[in-house]
């Protein structure tokens, strides 16, 4: 008969080797299996799409261009957004728009329009880029305002932004009567991949105010989510890995939940900053981009021409 001794002994383990502890589970996967959005990353691709733009046809020609507005903080990379496409059909690196440095301030001091330019002797493309100064906090940056009078087209060429006070209709330079090239035709929100999470309230409350006046006039938003590059060591290392990503997925959702864009409406794009030459799979991802937000454009005015 065993002793309480040796039954204690054996409880507390000294009656023999215990089994060893299991090895803890393996990190979650940093991907996914497949491509959660279906992208094609050839060159073949890549050339049809900047020729299928280069061949666009406008739903009203009477417009001229499709007119987008660009807004979001400063430093999210609304100029290098602008530069990054104009690369593209250049076929070289340009510094059409001023970028400022990611925690500096904003460059773009005037409204002003930006066109791009097809290749030597080719026409001008019908698309049109509008900067504007970039967003801060409180009483700092563009004001709201300013933004959605340039969603209805009163602002007038190399206006100059005034934090403090919009341009008033008062003023002679305010365009009273915009015709429908004056006004947006999309309105395209620019963040961060890296800083979504931590986006100042301030600003945030600002572009969701910029926005509900968008949609009152109906006009159609995305997002271009810049830096997915600082966000994923993957997508650093392999831009083709975007769509894999987990964490990319992720900062797209809490961009979705903050600014209420549905999350086919958020594009992910790496803009030219370091980079001397062009890459294609760079390419994709702003032409992917680029190509929704004329598409929604145009629609926006063919509507508009069929219930005129």
């Amino acid at each position: 008969m065993m002793s309480s001794k040796e039954a204690l002994s054996l409880k507390m383990g000294g009656g023999g080797s215990t089994s060893p502890a299991p090895p803890p589970p393996p990190p979650p996967k940093k991907e996914f299996d497949q491509q959660w959005r279906k992208t094609c990353w050839s060159k073949k691709q890549r050339d049809a799409m900047v020729d299928a733009l280069r061949k666009f046809e406008l739903s009203d020609p009477d417009v001229g261009q499709l007119r987008c507005l660009l807004h979001g903080p400063v430093g999210a990379g609304k100029s290098s957004f602008i530069n990054s496409v104009n690369n593209v059909f250049q076929g070289r690196s340009t510094h059409n728009a001023l970028v400022a440095a990611a925690s500096g301030t904003s460059f773009t001091m005037k409204y002003k329009t930006h066109y791009f330019q097809g290749r030597k002797g080719e026409n001008r493309l019908p698309f049109a880029f509008n900067d504007v100064m970039g967003l801060e906090t409180q009483k700092n940056g563009v004001h709201p305002d300013d933004i959605i009078n340039a969603l209805k087209g009163h602002l007038p060429e190399g206006y100059e932004f005034n934090p403090l006070h919009p341009l008033s209709d008062q003023k002679e330079e305010y365009i009273q009567n915009p015709s429908l090239s004056d006004k947006t035709h999309c309105l395209v929100s620019i963040v961060t991949a890296d800083t979504i999470s931590r986006m100042n309230k301030d600003v945030i409350v600002k572009m969701k105010h910029i926005r509900a006046e968008a949609s009152k006039l109906q006009i159609p938003q995305v997002v271009v989510m810049t830096m997915p590059d600082k966000a994923c060591e993957l997508v650093n290392k392999d831009v083709k890995r975007i769509y894999f990503s987990k964490a990319i997925k992720d900062k797209m959702q809490i961009c979705s939940n903050e600014l209420g864009v549905p999350m086919n409406c958020i594009l992910p794009v790496k803009n030219y900053h370091e980079e001397g030459m062009l890459d294609n799979d760079m390419d994709i991802l702003i032409l992917n981009a680029f190509t929704q937000i004329m598409n929604f454009a145009n629609d926006y005015i063919g509507d508009l021409q069929q219930h005129a």
